[in-house]
């Protein structure tokens, strides 16, 4: 299945929803299904595995970990409607392993937002709950890690977007231009080159070579935006920390992915995997419009 672009996307948009729903990313999901249109789907999953571990207790074990998912979707309900009293908001339950439940509910959705609990490598690795790498990594639409809120007092406002040539980068650059038109702000197309990368050109040859090279890159989407304004930066550094510099009071920064697969996070690719890690802001992980997934019907949920 194809990844889905966000100029035809008309699916909900899916927030992953913990025990201790974090109220910015709740609120970051409800405004974006607003803006555009659409309904809230909010999704707890709840691991089979873990009733391994109790066998003794198993009926009752399992009863309280629902009670707690439905409390959470209830709340989480709750902040969404608070915010946006004519939302159209679906809760649902769903009975596995956090990461896969959210990329089978990623093939019907236009956009999955998700908290983050600021996991180290490691625990990213080990644990169950792990949640933004791989799924980052994995879904088929675009993915909202939100760490933090939108820098709303920034005037003009603006969304990063890193570039590198790629067809996963000029998704990300068609996605962060939708994402600016939405709110009134500008988009800044960064390329960040590693020192001493340049090449056969001396540098001011090498300069205009980025430049040119990022200006291609954004012209067809740039096209359909026509009303947002899009300015190119050419930077010289560390790819993770100077796009999280440029967008340290951006309403969000944009990347695309790119790996290639392996162990859970590898096929998300080194930039947006540390960005994950670095990045304040909202950071949207945008997969390449050939990248494709198993198709993986999501159940249906309950209308609030």
């Amino acid at each position: 299945m194809t990844a889905t672009s966000p100029d035809r996307g008309n699916g909900p948009i899916v927030l992953g929803v913990d025990t201790e729903p974090g109220p910015l990313a709740t609120a970051w999901a409800a405004d974006e299904a607003d803006r555009r249109g659409l309904q809230l789907r909010l999704v707890h999953a709840l691991p089979s595995v873990a009733r391994e571990f109790r066998p003794f207790d198993e009926g009752q074990y399992h009863k309280a970990l629902r009670e707690r998912a439905d409390q959470a979707l209830t709340r989480a309900a709750a902040e969404a409607r608070a915010r946006h009293p004519d939302l159209t908001i679906t809760t649902a339950v769903t009975e596995d392993v956090p990461a896969p439940a959210l990329c089978r509910e990623s093939a019907q959705a236009t956009l999955v937002v998700l908290g983050t609990r600021r996991l180290n490598r490691i625990e990213e690795v080990l644990s169950l709950s792990s949640v933004t790498v791989p799924v980052s990594a994995q879904a088929h639409c675009p993915v909202a890690v939100v760490p933090g809120p939108e820098h709303i007092t920034q005037a003009p406002p603006y969304v990063v977007v890193g570039v590198d040539g790629s067809p996963a980068s000029e998704a990300a650059v068609r996605f962060a231009l939708d994402l600016a038109a939405r709110r009134g702000a500008d988009v800044r197309a960064v390329l960040v080159r590693r020192r001493g990368l340049l090449g056969p050109f001396d540098p001011h040859t090498a300069e205009a070579h980025l430049r040119e090279l990022l200006i291609g890159a954004t012209a067809r989407p740039q096209a359909l935006h026509a009303g947002v304004r899009l300015t190119h930066e050419v930077l010289h550094g560390h790819p993770v920390e100077d796009l999280a510099r440029a967008a340290e009071h951006a309403l969000a920064v944009v990347v695309g992915r790119r790996g290639g697969g392996g162990f859970t996070g590898m096929r998300l690719g080194s930039v947006p995997h540390g960005l994950l890690h670095r990045a304040d802001c909202p950071v949207v992980t945008v997969p390449g419009p050939s990248e494709k997934g198993t198709d993986h019907r999501a159940s249906p949920g309950r209308l609030l």
